[in-house]
C-alpha cells in the first residue's frame, strides 16, 4: 500500500509539476477546505500535520490569496474559505487527480478498477469505524471525512 500510495503521489505532483510551483501539501490543503474543513484543527486532522506545520501552510495560502479566514458564530474560531484564486488552484489539482485515473486505467481494465475503488472504499470504512468517530476541532465541527 506504501509504494503504490508513493507512485501514485509521485504521479500527480509530475503532473502538477508542469502546472503549479505550489507544493503539494498546499493543494491537500485547499481540497480539505473545499471539502468543508473549515478549521485548521481539522485540517491538521485531516492531513495528519501538526498545529504548528498547519497554521504556517493556512497562513501562505493567505498570503497568496488562495484562502480567507473569516468569523464563525464563535468568534474564538476562524472559518476558512478558498477564494477564487484558490478554486483556480484547486481545478489544478482536480484535473491531475482525473488525469492519475485515467493513467491507471492504462494498466488495469475498468472492471479491475471498478473492484479495487470497492475495496479501497470497504478498507477504509472499516479503519474509520474501527478509529471511532473524529474529534470536535476548536470551533465545535466534527472535520468532515
Amino acid at each position: 500500500m506504501a509504494s503504490l500510495r508513493r507512485a501514485i503521489r509521485r504521479l500527480i505532483t509530475e503532473r502538477l509539476g508542469e502546472q503549479t510551483g505550489r507544493p503539494f501539501m498546499q493543494l491537500l490543503a485547499l481540497k480539505a477546505i473545499s471539502d468543508g474543513v473549515r478549521s485548521q484543527s481539522a485540517i491538521a486532522e485531516r492531513l495528519f500535520v501538526d498545529a504548528p506545520a498547519v497554521s504556517r501552510l493556512v497562513a501562505r495560502l493567505e498570503e497568496d490569496g488562495l484562502v480567507s479566514r473569516g468569523t464563525s458564530d464563535d468568534r474564538r474560531c476562524v472559518r476558512l474559505e478558498l477564494s477564487a484564486a484558490g478554486r483556480d488552484e484547486l481545478g489544478l489539482l482536480d484535473d491531475a487527480l482525473v488525469w492519475t485515473d485515467e493513467e491507471i486505467l492504462r494498466h488495469i481494465t475498468g472492471a479491475e478498477m471498478a473492484e479495487f475503488k470497492r475495496i479501497m472504499e470497504k478498507l477504509q470504512t472499516g479503519l474509520i469505524q474501527a478509529r471511532g468517530p473524529l474529534p470536535v476541532d476548536g470551533c465545535g465541527v466534527a472535520p468532515e471525512s
